[in-house]
């Protein structure tokens, strides 16, 4: 149960065993809803109840209300993942037991030729078992139902069942079908042939076929909620901490690890928690918790994340979140409150359930009493009544979008896209504008070496070794940006004497004999070479910052630094184009800097210099021009963007302000996610439109056959469970869909901020 400020509502989730269709979910919806301030959205493919509440209603109250209904309700932990109960050994058996009872008496029923005398009592006391104890359950649903005024799927298959044994029972005692050498040819449809008839293989069909077919239902919808288990499952049990003081080493259960407790992750373990590298370096795989790929090298003062697997050398890390703050917890409590909700196309599906079943009850009523005031024979007009009740299925309707968006949510988990609720792939689906922010979204947010120039005659390499020596004692983002970029390209550094640094200057020092200065351009008083002149302007015009390399007081280099794009940012501007999307540049920085990276992205419309204000306003102007938008955002400043938007995307690697205001969040760190989503949104949707209508058109066609006698009850039992399926068995394709990757840049060359070399 969630906090919340006084006098806000209070959300709980619980956990409801019995729902078997749409017609349970409406029940347990509308008994919440009698209580006071209460309101309440179930989904039957997770078995969630999310149940919003005064903070004066108990837990135990809610409780209550649902078991008055007739169903089980337990609560659920926050955020958790709901529980993957295995098949009940019970329930197996009872399908097993069935089986073995209702399989002679279809077999015996359909072929006439093995139709020994008496046969029909044989298959009359094989059928007693199955329609008593193995339809226990239905019968024991449907009067609890009847009991609270509602009727369900339940009701239709223990009627069903209760009318076909019956029928048979007064058949065989008064209706001249219990003779020892009657024969009874099978029929397809409600007439029989003609004849003594005699039901049993629909009484014992019936429940055969639906309890195979919630097994195997139930069995495919844990296998689309599976990723959100297996996020919940990534987390370390045990860990190995570190004493600081004695180095000894122990290991402890994770539940035991505390902040700021250093713990070891020796190669080929999983990092037990959130936390910063203390020692040693390595290369961790993300793929399990971010999608990406790669795996990426950390080192001393790094960010590490739980559930990563360490694929290179041993790390010591300072725990720095444990428990529910991790990112691990907080992805899997986005991907569950996400399938907690309902999309608008599963509210009309629910809407349509509640009035389902008794409008089908009042049609097999309405059939029963026109067969028999049309001089039909009796035993015909009952069939068919029966097919009535035993093939309508609301089931499919009420599985229809529930395990699309149970898959999808998943699948979105393992890609690296959390989505915060279905009515976000709703508007993903519909979006037409995609809004980049350009610092930390589409650039990396770091300073780094992109150009270098270097006048004729002079090595490139050592000019950048002697001026990250220098750079080596300062503390300024360019100076780091210059250091870090000489030591990947020339490794270690010599010292550096007599270093001075003079605030928006730059730094002096000696190395190797040689003076070195680092310096702008404009404070230099060496002369400047037109070679270096011209990439102080080209940095400018891109803008980046241009830093002057003096070696013994002449002038032999230019760097030119500043933020650079993302890898995948072209990419991913590219395959946007290619849905369709317009895009949008929306930046804080100046008209230097946002005109570069447009003009490198291929973006045509550019809003630079804008102040938060000024980026809620032009989202406005979009969506009052009628454009969908969809702002990508990672800053404080992106907050009131992302919040006014149709749908806000913020990176997890932004600011807390950004993520709260987002309904999707990027794992990994690449925009490309936003294809992604959108894709799989495009997928999802479509795919619970076939849901839905196979759910809606399997019953228009089906129960005006079964009420014309078209359709032996048996055979509706069968049509009836395989509707289930196929819906379920639809939404379970999303568990693999692919993202699929579009071409690289053109050429192949170098993506901007990559550092080169000009002379």
């Amino acid at each position: 149960m969630a906090d919340a400020p006084a006098g806000a509502p209070v959300s709980t989730d619980l956990t409801v065993g019995g729902m078997t269709c749409a017609a349970c979910v409406g029940r347990v919806e509308r008994t919440l809803a009698r209580i006071d301030g209460v309101t309440a959205g179930v989904n039957l493919a997770t078995g969630r109840a999310r149940v919003l509440h005064p903070a004066g209603v108990a837990v135990g109250d809610l409780v209550a209300a649902v078991e008055r209904a007739g169903f089980t309700a337990t609560p659920a932990g926050a955020g958790q993942p709901p529980v993957d109960r295995a098949e009940e050994p019970a329930e197996r058996w009872r399908l097993l037991v069935t089986a073995l009872a209702a399989v002679p008496v279809v077999v015996l029923s359909m072929v006439p030729a093995l139709q020994f005398p008496a046969w029909q009592w044989v298959c009359f006391a094989l059928a007693v078992p199955v329609v008593t104890w193995g339809s226990a359950g239905f019968h024991r649903r449907a009067r609890q139902g009847l009991r609270h005024g509602t009727a369900t799927m339940d009701t239709l298959v223990s009627l069903g069942v209760v009318a076909s044994f019956g029928w048979s029972a007064y058949a065989l005692v008064f209706g001249g079908a219990g003779g020892l050498g009657m024969r009874m040819p099978f029929s397809l449809t409600a007439d029989g042939g003609g004849g003594a008839h005699v039901y049993l293989e629909a009484a014992v069909g019936v429940p055969l076929f639906v309890l195979a077919g919630r097994l195997l239902e139930g069995r495919v919808r844990r296998r689309t909620g599976s990723a959100l288990r297996a996020l919940a499952e990534l987390g370390a049990k045990e860990v190995c901490v570190r004493d600081p003081r004695s180095g000894q080493e122990r290991l402890i259960p994770i539940e035991q690890l505390l902040p700021g407790r250093e713990f070891v992750v020796r190669p080929g373990e999983r990092v037990a928690t959130d936390g910063v590298v203390v020692e040693g370096g390595s290369a961790l795989d993300l793929s399990l918790l971010t999608g990406e790929s790669a795996p990426v090298e950390v080192g001393p003062g790094d960010a590490v994340a739980g559930a990563t697997v360490n694929v290179g050398g041993a790390l010591v890390v300072r725990a720095t979140a444990v428990g529910a703050d991790t990112q691990l917890a907080r992805i899997t409590a986005l991907v569950a409150d996400a399938q907690a909700g309902k999309a608008r196309a599963q509210r009309l599906a629910d809407a349509v359930a509640g009035v389902f079943v008794p409008c089908v009850l009042a049609v097999a009523v309405a059939v029963l009493g026109f067969w028999l005031g049309a001089g039909a024979d009796p035993q015909a007009a009952v069939t068919a009544a029966v097919a009535v009740l035993v093939v309508a299925c609301p089931c499919a309707l009420g599985l229809a979008t529930p395990t699309a968006l149970l898959a999808a949510t998943g699948r979105g988990a393992e890609l690296g896209v959390l989505v915060r609720g279905p009515e976000v792939l709703e508007s993903l689906r519909r979006i037409d504008t995609v809004v980049l922010d350009k610092t930390g979204t589409l650039t990396t947010g770091r300073t780094e070496l992109g150009e270098l120039t270097v006048v004729p005659g002079v090595e490139a390499d050592e000019v950048l070794r002697l001026a990250g020596a220098v750079e080596q004692r300062s503390e300024h983002p360019v100076g780091r940006a210059v250091l870090s970029a000489a030591r990947a390209r020339c490794g270690s550094l010599p010292a550096v004497a007599a270093f001075a640094a003079t605030a928006g200057v730059g730094v002096t020092g000696s190395v190797e004999g040689r003076a070195v200065r680092v310096v702008r351009p404009e404070d230099s008083s060496a002369e400047l070479p037109a070679v270096l002149a011209g990439a102080r302007d080209r940095a400018g015009a891109a803008g980046r910052t241009p830093v002057l390399v003096e070696l013994d007081g002449r002038a032999v280099a230019l760097l030119a630094v500043g933020d650079a794009l993302r890898s995948g940012s072209w990419r991913a501007l590219h395959r946007l184009r290619a849905l369709g999307l317009e895009t949008v540049l929306l930046t804080g920085d100046g008209p230097g800097a946002a005109r570069a990276v447009a003009a490198e992205l291929g973006i045509e419309r550019v809003h630079c210099s804008a102040s938060p204000a000024r980026k809620a306003e032009v989202v406005a102007e979009l969506r009052a021009a009628g454009r969908t938008t969809a702002v990508v955002g990672d800053g404080v400043n992106d907050a009131v963007a992302l919040a006014s938007a149709d749908l806000g995307v913020a990176l997890a690697s932004g600011s807390d302000a950004a993520i709260g205001a987002a309904g999707l969040t990027l794992v990994r760190g690449d925009i490309e996610a936003v294809v992604d989503a959108v894709r799989l949104a495009r997928r999802t949707l479509a795919t619970i439109r076939v849901n839905l209508l196979w759910a809606f058109g399997y019953n228009l066609v089906l129960i005006p056959l079964a009420a014309v006698g078209l359709l032996n009850p048996m055979l509706a039992a069968v049509a009836m469970s395989l509707s289930s399926l196929l819906v379920v068995g639809n939404s379970l394709r999303l568990r693999t869909w692919q993202p699929g990757r579009g071409a690289g840049r053109p050429g192949g060359g170098p993506r901007r901020g990559a550092a080169g070399v000009a002379g």
